[in-house]
């Protein structure tokens, strides 16, 4: 009896040792960890005590106005069968903090140890007693981004092991380090008090501390002392918005809060194309419309109070929550505070398409520019071949558009128009026209030229004259608040393509463009800009580098002032691209014109490829290949939620007279073709509209005339 006695004390023994053993675990699970998700679907069918939902911008967080118990839990709940915090970890947060808020100590979390039992003192408190243990060395320095030791125990600030707090324009994260001294790493200069919602990424390695705010450039610290690997977290909770007190409550609104264990997922969110609102996981209630909101009573009221209708309605602070119908678009909008947010809307859809005008042109035209003039309306520049009559400049009229000014130039190729402040450029594209083809001049004849639009005049005059070589594009661009532009440089003389093209940029002392930076390209024929998030992008479409077509187009990023290689993409030809967005995905689809390699035979019916932008790979990946027909330009546009993308066939190996297509995005199945325009010798495509009619206009190389078709929805 004894020995069986002594052997189950034994196997006791053991299996207590086994789970002793086992227990000190520390997270290193990369899975995301939704704090904001599991306090607010606790219980779905009410908003905790002392949380309302609030709407900025069209975005909805939640407003913490008390520390309620609800918005805390252990932390066993979620980091389960975790005794240690993990020692590499990321901390996703989306937040809109007010601007009165910048003079407040204002914690975002904390992670809190559990209550200690009071003990009585003959010499003082408690406190009284850990602030005589405060070790002298804590220090307190940095500029940017540092480490703070904060000179109190955990005990004192209220028993915070981790904890993310603002101070005015810092951003603090607080660390129980060893001895029960608490760390901090503060990030200064992060203007994050602007009403505004913002996006951060704090991420924690062992000896790196770094922050992401909008997707931007990381800011980095290097810690004196590491993240401890023994943090003990039993018995601890986390608290939302506070750190169990009301002192210290946040007072902006939240959106997002997600802890990832042993994983940096900055690579995850970044590059977004809505960085400030970059999503890892956001809790479904702040995901749609609000149609409800509770009192302070706890009672359920409506937000449409009552419904206006009418043309036109002010959104403004007073009509928050106020319904709107408006019978022209048949719509229903709800007032957020600000804009008129769309609950119902009768959406647009492409029927058919109608020939609309036939413009009889003074020559082919290679380009068509549609754009706006402030007091003149809508106009329209094309780039005409010939070098007797120049291009000219149109005006749209309730018939269609009209011939308004005609402009000098040498073999146009192409308009571009642009904006610096209230002011209205044109550039065009010169190529030396038919003189210059014929009596193969050098570049010394080649020269573009930038027009403004005088007030005055009520027209285009020449305003600065730039040397170019045989010009096919021109791309204008804002980076920083600075204006650009960027030059095609095709080739010089008819044999040398692969030549330098030059970015220009404005010069506010001089009043006129310099060049800031050359790239080389190889027959460039097309510039094309555009913003990701934070990023700046050009891409670069080259067709020729005098042997074959088959060359690499580049995609180059803007930074530190200037463009440098991001991405390189074998093209055939390639006479465009054309950037687009659907929902939150980046595409770039490139216009391949032929293939031809040496003295050999040119292939005219190839593919052009839709790219998509892999945020995790951090490049562009083929998504889609498209036959045309030695296309020279794609036009994205939408209607409604309908999404389209129209292709400039300009020749088939046998004939200029073909049909151009009109896609449809189709979600899975990519663009399908849903309309077949026909055209002559295609050039360019044009989307635009007016007074609520939506047109496209297309220009031909070939004959001298364009055509404008209307849209037909229902």
């Amino acid at each position: 009896m004894s020995s069986l006695i002594f052997v189950q004390l034994l196997l006791l023994g053991l299996r207590v040792i086994d789970v002793t053993t086992d227990a000190w675990k520390q997270c290193t699970d990369s899975v995301p960890l939704d704090l904001l998700s599991f306090v607010l679907e606790r219980d779905t069918s009410k908003l905790m005590p002392g949380v309302q939902t609030r709407q900025a911008g069209g975005v909805r967080g939640i407003q913490i106005s008390s520390p309620h118990s609800s918005m805390s839990f252990l932390s066993s709940q979620l980091l389960v069968n975790c005794d240690f915090f993990p020692q590499e970890f990321s901390i996703v947060v989306t937040l809109k903090v007010p601007h009165m808020a910048s003079e407040r100590s204002e914690y975002i979390f904390a992670l809190i140890e559990p209550k200690k039992v009071e003990r009585g003192s003959l010499d003082g408190t408690e406190e009284e007693q850990e602030k005589d243990n405060v070790p002298k060395s804590n220090r307190k320095t940095g500029v940017n981004g540092e480490q703070h030791d904060g000179g109190k125990t955990s005990a004192e600030r209220g028993g915070i092991i981790l904890g993310l707090r603002l101070l005015r324009n810092r951003l603090h994260f607080h660390v129980k380090g060893q001895s029960g001294v608490t760390d901090q790493w503060v990030f200064r200069s992060i203007q994050l008090a602007d009403n505004q919602w913002h996006t951060l990424v704090l991420s924690v390695a062992s000896r790196r501390v770094r922050l992401t705010v909008d997707c931007s450039l990381p800011r980095e610290i290097s810690p004196s002392r590491p993240f401890p690997s023994d943090l003990n977290i039993q018995g601890s909770r986390f608290h939302i918005g506070s750190r169990g007190r009301w002192k210290g409550l946040f007072s902006g609104l939240l959106r997002q809060l997600v802890l990832v264990p042993g994983s940096d997922t900055t690579h995850q969110l970044c590059p977004s194309s809505n960085p400030k609102l970059a999503a890892l996981s956001v809790p479904p209630l702040l995901l749609d419309l609000p149609t409800m909101r509770r009192e302070a009573d706890g009672h359920l009221t409506s937000y449409e109070e009552q419904v206006s209708v009418g043309l036109e309605q002010p959104c403004s602070e007073l009509l928050q929550g106020q319904l709107w119908f408006n019978p022209l678009r048949r719509g229903l909008y709800l007032c957020d505070g600000t804009v008129w947010i769309t609950v119902l809307e009768d959406h647009k859809r492409l029927d058919y398409v109608l020939e609309h005008q036939v413009l009889a042109t003074s020559s082919e035209t290679h380009d068509v520019e549609v754009f706006q003039v402030p007091g003149m309306g809508l106009m329209a520049a094309m780039a005409h071949r010939s070098t007797s009559f120049g291009s000219a400049v149109y005006q749209w009229t309730h018939t269609g558009f009209q011939l308004y000014q005609n402009i000098s130039t040498q073999g146009a190729l192409a308009w571009r128009h642009f904006h610096m402040g209230k002011k209205t450029f044109l550039v065009v594209s010169n190529s030396g026209g038919e003189t210059a083809n014929t009596f193969n001049k050098e570049p010394e004849a080649d020269f573009s030229v930038i027009y403004k639009w005088s007030r005055r005049r009520k027209q285009f005059v020449r305003f600065q004259t730039l040397r170019t070589h045989c010009a096919r594009d021109w791309e204008a661009f804002d980076i920083n608040q600075q204006t650009y532009l960027v030059v095609a440089n095709h080739r010089i003389g008819n044999n040398n393509h692969t030549i330098n093209s030059v970015v220009y940029k404005w010069n506010k002392l001089t009043k006129s463009f310099q060049a800031h930076q050359t790239l080389q390209t190889s027959g460039a024929y097309d510039w094309e800009f555009f913003t990701v998030g934070p990023y700046h992008f050009l891409v670069v479409a080259n067709a020729f580098d005098g042997v074959t077509t088959n060359v690499d187009s580049v995609i180059y990023i803007w930074v530190n002032g200037s463009f440098q290689v991001f991405q390189t993409i074998k093209t055939f030809c390639a006479t465009d691209w054309e950037m687009f967005q659907i929902g939150s995905r980046v595409f770039l689809v490139v216009a391949n014109g032929h293939r031809l390699h040496g003295n050999g035979p040119s292939q005219y019916a190839i593919n052009s490829t839709i790219y998509e932008l892999d945020m995790n790979g951090q490049m562009f990946v083929r998504f889609q290949d498209i036959v045309t027909y030695s296309a020279v330009d794609w036009e994205f546009f939408s209607l409604g939620e309908e999404h389209f993308l129209v292709v400039a066939n300009s020749f088939n190996g046998e004939s200029y007279s073909l049909n151009s297509i009109l896609y449809r995005w189709q979600g899975y199945e990519g663009f399908v073709p849903v309309h077949w325009l026909p055209t002559i010798g295609c050039s360019d495509w044009e989307f635009f509209s007016s007074e609520g009619e939506s047109y496209l206009i297309y220009s031909s190389a070939k004959v001298p005339l364009s055509k404008v078709f209307r849209l037909k929805t229902y």
